[in-house]
């Protein structure tokens, strides 16, 4: 076992030496072909997974983006003049951060009534989607890293295709139900009663949560959590930072890439919608529709992309899909004159499905998984959390920066539409090489492994690893275990 500090690029990966899979750890025996010898069946063993990792459904569930349309349409002027159209979009990503890092530290150791005006309405609305980025940010530490950790328990070479399934694959279905809900609505309403329209549109996003908040509570907590958090230890973070500091870096940037790049290409959505139809005379069900069929291009990415992570390995397909994405970018922003026309429509729809799906194949899918795999699991929610943090910050500062770039291209509508996807497409070819050449190797067991690697640093360090893992594994004590 080797007992050298993560932080140089050399030894980030997983070596043969480290592989834990027949070992013996506090009384759990690990089974290399179906995850531990406890008996439970693969339902038994999923469902850890399926309740701790769906809960980012809501974070896809972006139901606003339709909501903003009907208040538009209802409100008109009123509307447009509102302070709170600035931010209701935008204010749970602030929250999101918030609920990230809070719930991260954490999980180691909805309503817009308002009787007044419609511009306090607009204001009280804001105020609440505030409170739902906290609770969406706090399921990235906890509720993506308890599935990551129950993921362990699975049959080998379908772990990551488990993970995915049930974390960014859910974030992709939340995008195609948050658009086709409001679709469904305004159907049944005829086009009419706008009020009803978006209040039942943000009414019905509480079922799911729900539901989850219900099968949580018939969970414990996942072995390795068990074994080695630090909830009752004192946590050297000296030591962690200089174990994992260059790795988090590393990590971070590449999830603040994503999604600094992911905002810039959105306004493709907007180009193809334009060349369909008239925004300002189309029904709602017309624009409601094809943004359900737009969100559907990131479907196949994340399902045909969730079994490629266990086949290539979360880091090369990472790499592979953001730079085949970028590559892709390049030749969208190359051709934009001569795909951006009506008549070429359906052509640019395809190339933009592509375009979607390998992005989901890449970085959507695979950087929570190496977010949450490669580190200890005693420190693995505030690691986590501090990486999707910093991957929500790339979202704040492309939606700021964009303009800037978009402005670059002066009267030039095409250079205007260029100029901020040579900016993100290099941004993904950048992604590609950072992962390809520090982001380790993520193998099967590597939770397993990582346990057995920073435990040694500890103790090399003078770090007393007695302490680690819960007083309690279900009714037996640790000493009892020993």
């Amino acid at each position: 076992m080797k007992k050298d500090s993560a932080g140089s690029g050399a030894d980030l990966g997983v070596t043969s030496d480290q592989t834990t899979s027949h070992k013996i750890e506090n009384s759990v025996v690990v089974n290399p072909h179906g995850g531990t010898q406890s008996g439970k069946t693969l339902w038994k063993q999923l469902l850890p997974v399926v309740a701790c990792g769906a809960g980012l459904f809501s974070d896809g569930k972006k139901v606003i983006g339709s909501v903003i349309t009907v208040l538009a349409i209802q409100y008109g002027p009123l509307w447009v003049s509102s302070t709170a159209k600035s931010y209701l979009s935008a204010i749970a990503f602030a929250g999101t951060v918030v609920g990230q890092l809070l719930f991260g530290y954490l999980s180691d150791n909805t309503g817009s009534y308002y009787k007044g005006d419609a511009v306090g309405m607009f204001n009280v609305l804001t105020a609440w989607r505030f409170f739902v980025g906290i609770g969406i940010g706090g399921e990235y530490p906890a509720g993506s890293v308890a599935a990551a950790e129950s993921s362990g328990e699975l049959k080998r070479g379908t772990r990551n295709m488990w993970f995915i399934l049930f974390t960014n694959s859910m974030i992709d279905w939340g995008f195609v139900i948050g658009a086709f809900v409001p679709w469904l609505v305004a159907a049944a309403c005829h086009n009419t009663n706008l009020e009803t329209i978006w209040r039942t549109s943000l009414g019905l996003g509480v079922v799911f949560p729900l539901s989850l908040f219900v099968m949580r509570f018939f969970l414990k907590e996942p072995e390795e959590f068990q074994k080695n958090s630090m909830k009752y230890a004192r946590t050297p973070y000296k030591l962690v930072f200089k174990f994992y500091g260059w790795r988090l870096f590393i990590v971070s940037f590449i999830w603040f890439l994503y999604d600094f790049s992911a905002y810039s290409f959105s306004i493709y959505s907007s180009t193809i919608l334009a060349n369909i139809f008239d925004r300002e005379s189309a029904p709602l069900t017309t624009i409601f529709g094809w943004n359900t069929v737009i969100n559907l291009f990131y479907i196949p990415g994340t399902m045909i992309g969730a079994p490629v992570s266990d086949w290539l390995g979360p880091k090369k397909a990472l790499a592979v899909g953001v730079a085949l994405q970028g590559a892709v970018g390049f030749i969208m922003a190359g051709y934009y004159p001569s795909l951006a026309q009506p008549r070429l429509v359906g052509a640019f729809t395809v190339v933009f499905g592509i375009f979607q799906s390998l992005g989901e194949l890449g970085p959507g899918n695979n950087i929570g998984v190496l977010a949450a795999k490669t580190c200890a699991t005693g420190v693995r929610g505030q690691y986590y959390g501090v990486a999707a943090a910093i991957g929500k910050l790339g979202a704040f500062v492309g939606t700021y920066v964009f303009p800037y770039i978009v402005k670059a291209g002066g009267e030039s509508e095409v250079l205007s539409a260029q100029y901020p996807f040579y900016v993100s497409s290099a941004g993904c070819m950048l992604s590609a090489a950072l992962c390809w050449f520090w982001v380790p190797t993520v193998s099967q067991d590597t939770i397993q492994d990582e346990d057995v690697r920073f435990k040694a640093f500890l103790e090399a360090n003078g770090y007393d690893t007695a302490q680690l893992g819960l007083r309690k594994v279900g009714a037996v004590t640790v000493e009892e275990v020993k």
